[in-house]
């Protein structure tokens, strides 16, 4: 298990967040937070004894259920988008 590299981490910003550079946006970050989630989901089928990462998985369930909130209360059109490009909520 590793972290994501500075390339993918680029790919997922530009497509989700506009830019390569733009990491602050709401959508960019709930896309990094998916692709996290599901690598330590993918980390923890093979390694169900490993707590930490089960914490931290569901600390970031957690993060990323805020930010979904969030962007819910002030743009459900985002909101929307966002749940179907990432396939979330079926």
């Amino acid at each position: 298990m590793s972290s994501l590299s500075k390339e993918k981490t680029r790919e997922i910003f530009t497509t989700y967040g506009g830019s390569a550079t733009n990491t602050g946006s709401t959508e960019g970050q709930i896309a990094l937070f998916t692709k996290r989630i599901q690598d330590l989901s993918d980390h923890l089928k093979n390694n169900p004894k490993d707590h930490s990462s089960k914490r931290t998985l569901l600390h970031l369930v957690g993060k990323r259920k805020q930010l979904l909130n969030y962007l819910h209360h002030k743009n459900l059109d985002r909101y929307k988008k966002i749940l179907e490009s990432l396939g979330l909520r079926k």
